[in-house]
């Protein structure tokens, strides 16, 4: 079957994905069956690649410390050009409608934001500081020089077991209730909204497959916990391409 979609993705020394926003319109891709291709960029490249190919950030974005960002996408039959992972989705969701993905439900916005609030500074905590390990000695350079002056400190002094633990005990109540919210469906299936994924089921899923190439132990710290663990385990189906 012909490309249809050329997908831009980071690259890391394992040659898979890992980048949770780039996962996220993978499984888009994977679960609609369109035919696509990727291409690996590395950290440095992204921003002058994307300028390249006449991408312009969207107003929010251009003010951003990165305006450039993956997943971007060539949709060749239209010679359509875009970045950003919301209207990624929404643009492959209206071309390609069999299977529809829903982008955004009441339900799936509650889960998406608690999961952000509950999660995002244990994330921060345990995945960004071990990133660096699965980068090239060059994308490793940019990620420290650019991350360290982020955040004003190595990023060696995130990395501390004991609080680490102790963040991650503290969420334990708050990783339940986000996890029972995401099986009020369960009684139709595995999803948010039961029977079919939904685009925060494949954001959650894009996040844990992520967090499993950077480190397995954060990994399964989360798949301890029901809710996450099924929409997870629904998902892997549309894992299987990842590169």
């Amino acid at each position: 079957m012909a490309t249809e979609v050329v997908l831009y993705d980071l690259a890391c020394t394992k040659n898979v994905c890992f980048s949770p926003t780039v996962w996220r319109i993978r499984l888009i891709l994977n679960y609609k069956k369109i035919p696509y291709r990727t291409v690996f960029l590395e950290f440095p490249d992204i921003e002058p690649t994307l300028k390249g190919l006449g991408l312009v950030p969207s107003e929010s974005a251009s003010t951003s410390q990165f305006p450039y960002t993956v997943p971007a996408i060539h949709h060749m039959p239209s010679n359509t050009y875009m970045m950003d992972s919301v209207p990624i989705a929404m643009f492959l969701d209206a071309t390609y409608p069999d299977p529809p993905v829903p982008l955004m439900s009441e339900l799936g916005r509650e889960v998406q934001a608690q999961s952000r609030a509950v999660v995002g500074t244990a994330f921060r905590m345990s995945i960004m500081p071990r990133e660096i390990n699965i980068l090239s000695p060059r994308s490793q350079e940019y990620f420290r020089r650019t991350r360290e002056a982020s955040i004003g400190h190595r990023l060696e002094d995130l990395l501390n077991e004991d609080k680490e633990g102790e963040i991650w005990e503290g969420m334990r109540d708050g990783m339940r209730a986000v996890g029972e919210l995401m099986r009020t469906n369960k009684a139709k299936g595995p999803f948010i909204l039961g029977g079919s994924p939904t685009s925060v089921d494949f954001f959650i899923a894009g996040s844990l497959q992520s967090a499993r190439m950077v480190h397995e132990g954060t990994f399964q710290r989360i798949m301890a916990f029901s809710g996450f663990k099924e929409i997870y385990d629904a998902c892997v189906p549309y894992m299987e391409t990842n590169d």
